[in-house]
């Protein structure tokens, strides 16, 4: 006869203390280390978030330490970070993470790059039809849907009424109510993904009609006509200079940030915590 021993059911004695849901009851949570320094209190519970910034401010803590820059610690609990450790902190980062500083032509790259992200008093008048994913929508029926309908709206000789007739029947935005009609927006006017689709593309500049494609974004799926344009202004590089350089030069130093403390994970032993592939909150 088979007998079952695993954790999950015990030895099967009702009066002895391995049985196993009893057992996980009382089992104490794992405490969260950095090089055997304990995160947080025995029972203490941090959310994913707290707990990396603990486990970041530990391993630059210990290096500051190892570097000179703060005295040996004996307890086995990371300590609160007092002006003092923010301090060594600051000097260790200053110290050991480097980053160029971007040139002129780097700069230009950039600018001839992503010439519509720096185009100023831009607006669009626009249209659409929203196809909204909620809980417990089949999403590819959904997509077939907003499929066909652009597909209808994209044939020659459409009716110029179509759209709004659409809008009023599909759309599950209130601007249905006047044909899909959002009036004039900005970039700062819509969700990050439609101003990325109709501002922020080279081929948008200019674009007037209806978009093309589908143009997906937090609330679901839409259907966008452009009916008029204000192109705005874009500045000379000349006056972009600076604002490049300084956007460039961040990012720069979140890149060696990021891979000094990659490199300080690596040689670390970071036990309870999930480091890898997590930005530092220095970083964010």
């Amino acid at each position: 006869m088979s007998h079952d021993l695993s954790t999950s059911s015990g030895c099967g004695s009702s009066a002895c203390a391995c049985k196993g849901p009893e057992a996980a009851a009382t089992a104490p949570a794992a405490i969260a280390c950095v090089n055997g320094i304990a995160l947080h209190e025995a029972g203490e519970t941090l959310d994913a978030q707290t707990l990396r910034e603990r486990a970041c401010t530990e391993l630059l803590r210990q290096q500051a330490v190892r570097n000179g820059l703060l005295p040996r610690f004996t307890g086995l609990n990371a300590p609160d970070p007092d002006e003092a450790t923010r301090r060594a902190i600051e000097a260790l980062l200053e110290a050991e993470v480097h980053s160029p500083e971007p040139g002129t032509e780097e700069c230009r790259r950039h600018y001839e790059a992503h010439k519509p992200r720096f185009v100023v008093g831009q607006a669009l008048h626009v249209r659409h039809i929203l196809f909204a994913v909620t809980p417990g929508v089949p999403v590819n029926a959904l997509a077939q849907r907003a499929e066909a309908a652009l597909l209808e709206l994209s044939r020659q000789g459409v009716a110029a009424d179509r759209f709004a007739q659409l809008a009023a029947e599909l759309s599950n935005c209130p601007s249905s109510a006047q044909g899909g009609d959002l009036g004039w927006i900005t970039p700062q006017d819509c969700a990050p993904e439609l101003a990325k689709a109709l501002f922020l593309q080279n081929d948008a500049i200019q674009a007037v009609g209806l978009h093309p494609r589908l143009v997906h974004s937090r609330f679901g799926l839409h259907i966008v006509e452009v009916l008029a344009r204000e192109p705005g202004r874009l500045p000379d590089f000349t006056e972009l200079r600076a604002q490049i350089g300084a956007r460039l030069a961040l990012q720069s130093q979140a890149t060696a940030l990021r891979q000094y403390m990659q490199l300080l994970v690596g040689q670390a032993l970071v036990e309870g915590v999930e480091l890898e592939g997590a930005d530092t909150p220095l970083v964010q």
